[in-house]
């Protein structure tokens, strides 16, 4: 057909919608009844047209490819590598490998792992450019990912690792030797900011490592600088539209930043589902939440995917839920072609604009970061704890008072749900009374509060 079937209709503009919906409303009010608005500030309209992308900015990878990865946390190293095998025989495709100290044998780790078809991360939970050096020179077709992040190290601890002075010369070590950078923002998300606050906040964190890089000669000069890559690990939440715009504005304002600097635009995202509403009481609903939060990652734009299993928060490894959490997204993949279509949510009015919306937000408070002495300072300041706190608590409060629903917790309990002696790890915040040089960033669960006073009563 050389006519568009669209052609026979005519345009329909906002107005003109707004026009009929508010004669069907038969005197009710617009903005009362259908508009309602987000702890971002963003003002969420019934409907949305072409209209709402006039001026807008889209930026997206043009492929639908993802990993599935499984995280490892690794006390033994042939155990882990009994784990990891197992798990990529299952349909793993990346193994994230959390190491805790240097006396970790990584030949033993990876034997028997062809590593030329499954991507290996690196979470290292020290510092040290020697360790690190050795993972670097490991020959990966697949990939293989490092992350050390002596900033968020700092926001979640708050101490160095050593020193200021110390860390970043192991941070130039570092990027000398792997050509990466990793920035974790997922301590923000499950400490309760805002999608905004976090956006903002992942921004504030790489510019000031690109700043540093910047203005550091002799790691300018001893490496390429378009050689070197982003890697952004993100929590994602339950808001499932939102939380696809957030990636996709994530990328906008990275872009916008980068080219900034003359850098490499392209960035890598890692996503796992949240914490922050998971639940020890009907743990069942975890994998409904997981599901659509791994959904929001996929079309987002998420390069690599790590599932949260249903009893993460108060288990220890379990085979079982592991499995689940695998099968999870091989359904979505294998089952459910979420790897087949190109940019699903590409174009798509309500996310591009919400994208848009969140991007320009983030961008005013990324600016009024900059202007106040830059995202460090204002750690160190406790200005960037103190905004969480605030996120943290009116989202808190909705969840208090049954705004914010989680179900089997705050709504709809069941009595009979017995949980102390299902408890291997300690699911709630610990207090360790230390000497710290900030305010440490702490990730708090909404329903904490809940169910401890429900394991007292049992």
């Amino acid at each position: 057909m050389s006519n568009s079937l669209f052609s026979e209709f005519d345009e329909v503009s906002s107005k003109q919608w707004k026009q009929k919906i508010q004669f069907d409303l038969k005197g009710a009010d617009y903005n009362k009844a259908l508009i309602w608005d987000s702890n971002e500030g963003i003002h969420v309209k019934p409907f949305y047209n072409k209209e709402d992308l006039e001026n807008t900015v889209s930026y997206f990878p043009k492929s639908s490819s993802w990993r599935i990865c499984q995280s490892i946390f690794v006390s033994d190293a042939k155990k882990s590598n009994t784990h990891a095998i197992d798990a990529i025989k299952k349909g793993a495709e990346s193994i994230k490998f959390i190491i805790p100290n240097k006396d970790i044998s990584v030949n033993e780790l990876l034997k028997n792992i062809d590593v030329d078809i499954t991507t290996i991360h690196f979470d290292i939970q020290f510092l040290d450019s020697d360790f690190i050096k050795t993972l670097s020179v490991i020959p990966a077709k697949a990939g293989i990912h490092i992350n050390t992040d002596i900033i968020g190290n700092l926001a979640r601890r708050g101490n160095w690792y050593q020193s200021l002075k110390e860390d970043h010369i192991q941070f130039e070590n570092n990027i000398k030797n792997t050509l990466s950078l990793s920035i974790n923002t997922s301590l923000y998300q499950n400490a309760g900011a805002t999608i905004v606050q976090q956006l903002a906040y992942a921004l504030g964190h790489v510019n000031e490592y690109l700043n540093h890089l910047n203005n550091t000669v002799i790691v300018r000069n001893e490496m390429t600088w378009q050689s070197l890559k982003i890697k952004f690990n993100v929590s994602i939440g339950s808001n499932y539209f939102f939380e696809i715009a957030k990636l996709k504005a994530l990328r906008i304002l990275y872009k916008t930043l980068a080219e900034d600097y003359n850098f490499n635009s392209d960035c890598f995202i890692f996503a796992t589902p949240t914490k922050r509403n998971k639940t020890l009481y009907d743990y069942n609903t975890n994998m409904l939440r997981t599901t659509t939060e791994c959904m929001s990652a996929i079309l987002g734009g998420a390069d690599t995917i790590c599932n949260l299993p249903y009893d993460a928060i108060y288990h220890k490894d379990n085979e079982f839920a592991e499995r689940i959490a695998r099968n999870q997204l091989l359904i979505l993949k294998s089952e459910s072609y979420f790897d087949k279509v190109n940019n699903p949510s590409d174009g798509a009015y309500y996310i591009e604009s919400l994208a848009n919306q969140l991007a320009e937000k983030a961008l005013v408070l990324f600016k009024d970061i900059e202007k106040n002495g830059g995202f460090l300072h204002q750690l160190k300041q406790g200005t960037i704890q103190k905004k969480i706190k605030e996120s943290a608590a009116k989202e808190q409060e909705q969840f208090n008072v049954g705004e914010d629903i989680l179900l089997g917790t705050n709504k709809h309990q069941n009595p009979n749900d017995k949980m102390k002696d299902e408890i291997e790890l300690y699911p709630f915040v610990k207090t360790n009374k230390r000497k710290t040089l900030v305010e440490p960033i702490i990730a708090k669960r909404l329903a904490e509060t809940i169910e401890q006073d429900r394991l007292k009563t049992e």
